[in-house]
């Protein structure tokens, strides 16, 4: 079991050509630095510029440039269905979370509120195991930034109470 050395490049589908392969389930698909053990054994150190959201099928580059596959591991989901997939759609996302979205049904995070919340609006809600990758969101590969990250991430703006610039808040100052 050895030392793959550092990743500093992520290559968009370029899985398919890797010499090994680490699983991450969606929370840990989304990084910026740290030690990873692939399926062979071997421990590399991820260390990119800023937080990436990595999907099923990138790779991330070493240094010797050898590859390693990222892969979706299996986690907990549910599965929701019913007679208004839009609706019950409209509803998950009014909450930010994460949402695969499919011709005959919607797969989300296993979160028992939300299960009682979709079931209450007519939806069937049954749970599975399975790799998740939601639809990407409007800012950037793979995800929203949507609220499941704790707001550690850095939006780009300051976090004062100076919300003149555009973000629909309005205060008077009185």
């Amino acid at each position: 079991m050895g030392e793959l050395g550092r990743a500093q490049v992520v290559e968009r589908g370029g899985g398919a050509v890797a010499a090994d392969c680490v699983r991450l389930d969606y929370e840990g698909r989304f990084l910026r630095r740290r030690r990873l053990v692939t399926d062979g054994g071997d421990s590399l150190v991820v260390d990119l510029a800023e937080t990436t959201s990595l999907e099923d099928g990138d790779a991330l580059v070493l240094e010797s440039g050898l590859r390693v596959a990222v892969a979706a591991a299996e986690e907990p989901l549910l599965v929701v269905s019913g007679d208004n997939l839009p609706r019950l759609a409209w509803h998950i996302g009014n909450r930010h979370t994460p949402c695969r979205i499919e011709a005959d049904r919607l797969l989300i995070r296993d979160d028992h509120v939300l299960a009682d919340m979709l079931r209450r609006l007519g939806a069937e809600v049954t749970p599975i195991r399975a790799a998740f990758s939601p639809e990407g969101g409007a800012y950037g590969h793979g995800r929203t930034m949507g609220h499941d990250h704790g707001h550690e991430h850095d939006h780009g703006h300051a976090h004062g109470h100076e919300h003149g610039h555009g973000h629909g808040h309005a205060h008077s100052h009185e």
